[in-house]
């Protein structure tokens, strides 16, 4: 049995009476958002299980008193007054969400069940972090909100992929059995500061590689794209469907529609780390999606959001991030002296 929270162990609310649990918050994504939360005065509680997450992602969070974390899997029931709820519980890169593919189906739906029946309880607003993943395999491109996707039910890939797809329609129809206010973010591919190095997408792939001196490695031939944001604008985007006075309820695409070839951003990344590595080329792995971008009319339109950073200004961030980190044999992260 996961830990069943609280008022008893709920931080003291000072600063604001906003109450917000973010499941994940010790990740990548999660920790950024943490932050943001934090320094708009809101008392905020990290839920995390640390399969992923980790503790040096928040201990500079500790220093504020409006913030607290429990180690808790979100497939356990949860108990807490909460006025907002943001599920951003699952491993996002292949290599993490397929080591335990089960898990990351019951996180998704489990999961998602237990933290909206924790909205529906307190009558919370509650958000999903929800993937561009639902689209699969496009025949679509760019992809709009509307685009109801290409995706295997039946392969490695399914459980995360098909797991978000399953999690929106739990949010859909909690939304319209139950009244939950409910946002969705469908995240289009994101890097920056807190990545880890091992986590199998291509920006961190390519980083630690680059500065290692270690071969590029590319699966397929290179020509598939990507569309890259950068963390800062992400979770502004989050910030501004959520708190936006139009409540709006349907999924919502945020990502930056520039769109690059994956050897394109080997070449850029090799060229700003001054590395002397070379690219090789592996099979592609199943169900890799071709293509990715995406149409963000609807963001720009309702919540007046764009990506403000560039490709090659939010690389210099995160390779700086990386420079001053060293990768033991066992995949830990030391500081360098």
């Amino acid at each position: 049995m996961g830990i069943v929270f609280n008022s008893s162990n709920f931080p003291s609310e000072r600063a604001t009476k906003a109450r917000v649990l973010v499941a994940g918050g010790a990740g990548f994504l999660g920790s950024h958002l943490c932050e943001r939360l934090l320094r708009e005065g809101r008392t905020v509680v990290c839920v995390d299980n640390f399969s992923t997450g980790r503790m040096e992602n928040i201990r500079h969070l500790l220093r504020f008193d409006t913030f607290s974390y429990v180690r808790h899997d979100v497939i356990d029931p949860i108990d807490l007054p909460v006025d907002e709820i943001y599920n951003l519980a699952c491993p996002a890169s292949p290599p993490h969400y397929q080591a335990d593919p089960i898990h990351t189906m019951k996180t998704n739906v489990i999961g998602s069940l237990n933290l909206l029946q924790l909205a529906a309880r307190y009558q919370a607003r509650i958000f999903q972090a929800s993937t561009s993943e639902v689209y699969g395999d496009p025949h679509v491109h760019p992809q709009p909100e509307s685009y109801w996707g290409n995706v295997n039910s039946f392969g490695p890939r399914s459980c995360y992929d098909e797991g978000k797809r399953c999690a929106e329609t739990l949010f859909y129809d909690f939304h319209k059995q139950h009244g939950v206010d409910i946002r969705i973010v469908r995240i289009f591919n994101t890097y920056g500061p807190r990545m880890r190095p091992d986590d199998g997408r291509v920006v961190s792939n390519f980083i630690t590689q680059a500065l290692q001196g270690k071969d590029i490695t590319i699966y397929g031939d290179g020509s598939q794209t990507r569309s890259f944001c950068y963390v800062d604008d992400l979770i502004d985007g989050f910030s501004r469907l959520m708190y936006n006075p139009r409540a709006i309820h349907t999924p919502v695409n945020i990502g930056n529609p520039g769109e690059f070839t994956v050897r394109e951003l080997a070449e850029q990344i090799v060229e700003m780390t001054g590395s002397s590595s070379s690219v090789v080329y592996y099979p592609l792995p199943t169900d890799d999606p071709r293509q990715r971008r995406p149409d963000i009319t609807l963001a720009e339109r309702e919540l007046g959001w764009a990506p403000k950073i560039a490709l090659t200004e939010g690389l210099k961030s995160t390779i700086t991030y990386f420079e001053r980190q060293l990768v033991r044999p066992n995949g830990e992260l030391a500081e360098v002296a």
